[in-house]
């Protein structure tokens, strides 16, 4: 699975109550995603000694100064220092749902799904109408493969924004997974009416959480497909069946199996691709073969 993204450098009190009752955050608990050593190594690369004298102190500094801080460290690799500087800027009393969603984004690019969960609900518990953060929990709940849970705050999401395409789509692969075709095809076309490139990745460094990969992805593409296949569009249809002949699905199979790509069945570009799909087949059977008895036999005298 590939996430645009893509995890607790801190344990923060229940959101709910410190957003009624004060804007304070509990003191750091460290957690760290690598040893003393490691980190100390990252502090002593060149990247480190050209960002390090220009952070503000987190002491005197604004809480926009220290966020800003924050994305730097981030999109210079610092993750953990990055995590260090958005708990500073919430410490000065920056934006909760922002930071948090920012904080949990580093977590899942750390792979610590777990905490990012926990983060990711704290906010939404908190901010009921932060569509971000209903989308990015949705994206924890999918890598925990609790599809129905995934399924869920995805339609939180896009029942509070309806025209962001990556929520779509982030919809349709939940229902994917969890075995509903129909329902997947649906989300799938209106996240490329919204944004055609949608299923094309590109990272813009948000705090959008948006995932691009499925855990069967032969099967993936092959929906793709169907998809392209009924809205006639035969040239992005051949784009996904590549990809996934290219997975490994027996597309000659595939193409009988669903009435719009049969339509195709005869078309010489996806003869050729199925032809093409055969003979890399063969030969990367061929080459597995192990040597029969009688080579085996002839070679040791």
């Amino acid at each position: 699975m590939r996430c645009r993204v893509l995890l607790l450098a801190f344990v923060l009190a229940p959101l709910a109550a410190y957003a009624a009752e004060s804007s304070a955050v509990p003191a750091q608990q460290p957690a760290p995603a690598t040893s003393a050593e490691e980190r100390a190594d990252l502090h002593n690369s060149p990247d480190w000694l050209l960002i390090q004298p220009h952070l503000p102190d987190p002491k005197t500094a604004t809480a926009s100064q220290l966020e800003m801080a924050g994305d730097v460290l981030r999109a210079r690799r610092f993750p953990e220092d990055a995590l260090d500087y958005y708990g500073y800027a919430l410490q000065r009393g920056g934006d909760v749902s922002e930071l948090l969603n920012k904080m949990g984004i580093v977590r899942l690019e750390l792979r610590q799904v777990d905490l990012a969960h926990t983060m990711f609900l704290r906010t939404v518990r908190a901010h009921k109408k932060d569509a971000v953060a209903w989308n990015n929990l949705g994206v924890t709940d999918y890598a925990m493969q609790d599809y129905r849970g995934a399924i869920a705050s995805y339609r939180h999401a896009v029942k509070l924004q309806r025209a962001n395409a990556v929520f779509h789509s982030n919809l349709g692969l939940a229902y994917f997974e969890k075995g509903d075709s129909e329902e997947a095809r649906e989300e799938f076309s209106r996240a490329m009416k919204l944004d055609p490139a949608i299923m094309s990745g590109g990272d813009s460094g948000g705090t959008t959480a948006h995932i691009l990969g499925a855990h069967n992805y032969s099967g993936m593409c092959l929906e793709m497909a169907e998809l392209f296949a009924r809205e006639k569009d035969a040239d992005r249809m051949l784009f996904w069946l590549g990809k996934a002949s290219d997975a490994g699905l027996d597309l000659r199979a595939a193409m009988h199996d669903d009435s719009a790509l049969a339509f195709y069945a005869k078309n010489p570009r996806v003869l050729l691709l199925i032809e093409n799909a055969a003979q890399l087949h063969a030969r990367s059977v061929a080459s597995a073969k192990p040597p029969s008895l009688g080579s085996a036999a002839s070679d040791s005298h």
